[in-house]
């Protein structure tokens, strides 16, 4: 066997999951056709549930390049060009996390390359075959074809990924030909920035603040001023003819002025590039028809994609870290029944809400009086704290529950662990800091630790933590059980749990981390 996993593409997704790999002791192959990281800007950040899960990882400092935890963000957010507004919710899920594309994947390819990973650039995936055993992967590298033979093959390659169409998986979605999309770095006059709420201010349009786009019966525009960077602006239209030749600024500055009914006089961008200037035109919805044949898996854009959102990377970075640590207690043959099988129960789902979301928001902006006496509809909608709380829950993808198979469960089972600040013996810690190591964590906060006496026979494969919150009346859990990926296999908040949830830990523990149940419950 020439290595554990193959990885088929360098991208973030393949570089999150070949962390999550070696975090484990596994031995991942990146394969990466490109011979140096690509300078096309794609991504602007992380947004929601995956910006606590990078901070979990201890990635989010770096990535951030700023001290300390992520905050979320309590005012403003958009659903559909209108603004959600947080400050109605008593907590917000929308973590944002602002970072290029490419330093996220530098980051993570520093990150990969310290945990020992393997990367090859300039190789590209030309086939495979799989047997009962492993799979073989035929491989063009600088100096010629070579064959790779490994336990497990994962295609992180994108829309176009030779990883799914080789494995005969369906991509069924839908196609957009209605849109043209134009985005841009531009520079625009310091005096029509409000210098008190940021907004561009537009002559004969009004103020557009900024990261909250605005809709028209002509098209939407948006103005994201990101830090550091130069000013993004962006239009979509619809049932335009497709120009010819490369996209120009005069041709964003025309779609502006057919979109807002008024000129905006911007400049090309000041500073080194990369920057963006770029059209597209139309795009798809399009979701895997299965994220698993056999030994070969998909994560990323080779499983799903959305023509709007953005909740690509969001996504995909999650599917990395939700199939690691299945795929390496796996390839040490000590995965329970069922566990690969799960991957794909949890994160097709997923993903389907994401491409929901998508389409929802696409319907909600399209051009008609119709849309727009639905959108009026909506705005009043808004008004409500439970359907902002709805929706704000959608969007970051903290309303994902998994089926950890348990009936009663406590309600935090399924659920991504909530942040918490505990007091242990060597100090105050938080349970970011316990993660880092992407182990299966046991959190006792009982008076007497009682949960952690049960674990005798786990022979060190959980992490085990006695603790007291720092804040007893801000956590309502006494003992949880969590899954290296961060969500809760089992939960208790009873001062001292009785036999009867003891044995749901142990049935947890056996469920999905392959530990052996005691013989008292093993007899019931």
């Amino acid at each position: 066997m020439n290595t554990d996993v193959v990885i088929v593409g360098g991208g973030p997704t393949g570089l999150m999951l070949a962390c999550e790999l070696r975090l484990a002791g596994v031995r991942p192959l990146v394969l990466e056709r490109l011979p140096e990281p690509s300078g096309v800007p794609k991504a602007n950040g992380l947004l929601g549930q995956v910006v606590r899960m990078v901070d979990r990882r201890g990635l989010y400092e770096r990535l951030a390049g700023a001290p300390g935890p992520p905050q979320p963000n309590s005012a403003y957010f958009m659903f559909a060009a209108m603004p959600l507004n947080l400050s109605l919710l008593d907590e917000s899920p929308l973590y944002a996390l602002p970072a290029t594309q490419r330093h996220i994947e530098q980051v993570l390819q520093e990150r990969a390359a310290d945990l020992g990973a393997e990367i090859r650039r300039g190789h590209r995936l030309v086939a495979f075959t799989q047997d009962d055993d492993a799979v073989t992967a035929e491989v063009e590298g600088p100096d010629g074809p070579y064959r790779v033979r490994a336990r497990y093959l994962v295609g992180a390659d994108g829309a176009h990924s030779v990883t799914r169409k080789r494995s005969g998986i369906g991509f069924p979605g839908i196609t957009y030909d209605r849109t043209t999309s134009r985005t841009a770095h531009v520079t625009v006059p310091a005096d029509w920035i409000d210098p008190a709420t940021g907004a561009l201010d537009v002559p004969g349009y009004g103020p557009v603040p900024p990261f909250l786009p605005r809709r028209t019966e002509r098209g939407t525009f948006s103005y994201a001023p990101f830090p550091g960077r130069p000013p993004l602006v962006s239009t979509t239209e619809w049932d335009q003819p497709e120009p010819e030749g490369p996209m120009t600024l005069d041709e964003l500055r025309a779609s502006v002025r057919r979109v807002l009914g008024a000129d905006v006089p911007f400049g090309p961008p000041a500073g080194d590039g990369p920057h963006v200037l770029r059209r597209l035109s139309g795009g798809n919805t399009r979701l895997a028809e299965r994220f698993r044949a056999g030994r070969v898996f998909l994560v990323g854009d080779a499983a799903h994609v959305s023509a709007s959102g953005g909740s690509g990377l969001n996504l995909a970075l999650q599917d990395a870290v939700n199939l690691g640590w299945k795929l390496a207690a796996a390839v040490r043959d000590a995965a329970p029944p069922g566990l690969l099988d799960s991957y794909d129960a949890e994160r097709r789902p997923a993903a389907r809400r994401m491409a929901m979301l998508a389409q929802a928001q696409a319907a909600l902006t399209a051009p008609g009086s119709d849309v727009t006496e639905l959108r009026e509809l909506f705005a009043e909608l808004l008004a409500d704290p439970g359907t902002v709380a709805r929706l704000a829950a959608l969007t970051a993808g903290s309303d994902v529950r998994y089926d950890m198979g348990a009936a009663d469960a406590h309600p935090l089972t399924g659920r991504f662990a909530p942040d918490l600040d505990l007091r242990t013996p060597a100090g105050a810690v938080r349970l970011a800091e316990l993660t880092a190591t992407a182990r299966p964590l046991l959190i006792d906060l009982t008076e007497d630790a009682s949960v952690a006496r049960e674990t005798s026979g786990w022979d060190g494969r959980v992490q085990v933590v006695a603790a007291r919150p720092e804040d007893p009346d801000a956590v309502s859990v006494t003992a949880l059980l969590l899954r290296p990926d961060c969500h809760v296999a089992w939960a208790s908040s009873s001062p001292r749990p009785d036999a009867a949830e003891l044995d749901a830990l142990h049935a947890a523990a056996a469920r999905w981390l392959g530990l052996p149940e005691p013989a008292r419950h093993a007899e019931r």
